[in-house]
């Protein structure tokens, strides 16, 4: 049977029959009530107050009484309703669906865009709670279903057309899913690489991420294993740019680095760091000082790894990238530098990038 709490004049009633020296049992039958349901009011709601210098008691107030239960009924409602909030429902729907991630909505909007307003203010994990919250009930619909059906039945003609606003909120998640897949780069061959310098031998500065001008490169690799993208991400400032290989080659790597490179001012192209890949063995072409990380160690390139982490949002594994004009790479390339990041304090990398540029 569904317990159903005590309401206002009830707990007054029950407040003075307490003073009168009534028991709880015959409270609750003057009450028309369970007995367990007195005892789970006085438990819950009695509040404590001082009966000297360094003494006190649990009372039962009504005033008190309700008013604990009124607020312990608006927490539980806003746990159910977390984006009961209009302006905050749009602006996390429309940035989820522009690829943004909870973390970043909630710093943009603490730190940025509404900082010191209760109003605009949402925790991360209550963004996460309501994209899966929303997760459950799609599936209770039967949305997700007719999804999986489709896939199982290529040639069936579904009168379902899935729009940003039909697909469920976790699609918009740069993984996809709920559970997190383990850490771990892209695996690479040993290649010997002329001129090879190791990261150990680059300047100490770079690490700490305070001198403008240091990037790390990776390439993207696409269907088939022939064509796919040269990234580069700049550590200060969070910038990511890339290019379309034609083929996975030393030749491409090159033409696309110095695209990349050949447009900066010398103090914002001072160094990259990249992996062992057979494609950077013409290193001493790309216009910057070459510096190589470890074999198998991806996470001294750790914001190159989450900047392809990112691209492949847009570009899944098995992307066949001739297919995909400059103007779509452009694209993605804004979108992603015109995402706010949390240790940027929420600005976005565009910003960064440009003050940087502008103050060498």
């Amino acid at each position: 049977m569904k317990h159903k709490k005590l309401i206002k004049v009830e707990r007054e009633l029950l407040s003075q029959w307490l003073k009168e020296g009534i028991t709880k049992k015959e409270c609750a039958r003057r009450l028309k009530r369970s007995i367990r349901t007195v005892q789970r009011e006085l438990i819950r709601n009695r509040t404590r107050v001082s009966v000297g210098d360094n003494d006190w008691e649990r009372i039962y107030e009504p005033l008190h009484a309700q008013h604990a239960a009124m607020l312990r009924k608006q927490n539980a409602f806003n746990a159910k309703h977390p984006l009961k909030n209009p302006d905050v429902y749009s602006y996390v729907l429309d940035n989820l669906r522009g690829g943004w991630s909870p973390e970043e909505i909630s710093g943009r909007l603490r730190e940025q865009d509404h900082p010191g307003d209760p109003h605009w203010q949402i925790c991360m994990e209550t963004i996460y709670q309501f994209i899966y919250k929303e997760k459950t009930d799609q599936t209770k619909q039967g949305l997700t279903q007719n999804r999986v059906l489709d896939k199982r039945l290529p040639d069936r003609k579904s009168s379902i057309t899935i729009t940003d606003h039909d697909r469920p909120l976790w699609e918009f998640l740069r993984r996809k899913q709920k559970k997190r897949r383990k850490k771990g780069g892209r695996k690479v061959q040993r290649v010997r690489i002329p001129d090879r310098v190791s990261i150990h031998a680059r300047p100490k500065i770079v690490a700490k991420r305070k001198q403008f001008g240091h990037w790390e490169g990776d390439s993207i690799v696409g269907k088939g294993h022939t064509s796919g993208l040269h990234t580069e991400y700049e550590r200060v400032a969070s910038m990511i740019r890339f290019e379309y290989l034609v083929r996975i080659t030393a030749d491409e790597a090159v033409l696309a680095a110095q695209k990349i490179f050949s447009v900066l001012p010398s103090h914002a192209r001072r160094t990259t760091t990249l992996d062992n890949g057979s494609e950077h063995v013409k290193h001493s072409e790309f216009g910057i000082q070459a510096y190589f990380a470890d074999p198998y160690s991806s996470w001294q390139r750790g914001g190159n790894e989450n900047a392809n982490g990112m691209i492949r949002c847009y570009f899944p594994k098995g992307t066949d990238f001739s297919t995909i004009t400059d103007e779509e790479l452009r694209d993605v390339e804004w979108e992603l530098n015109n995402r706010p990041r949390k240790r940027l304090n929420f600005k976005t990398p565009q910003e960064v990038f440009t003050e940087c540029l502008r103050n060498p």
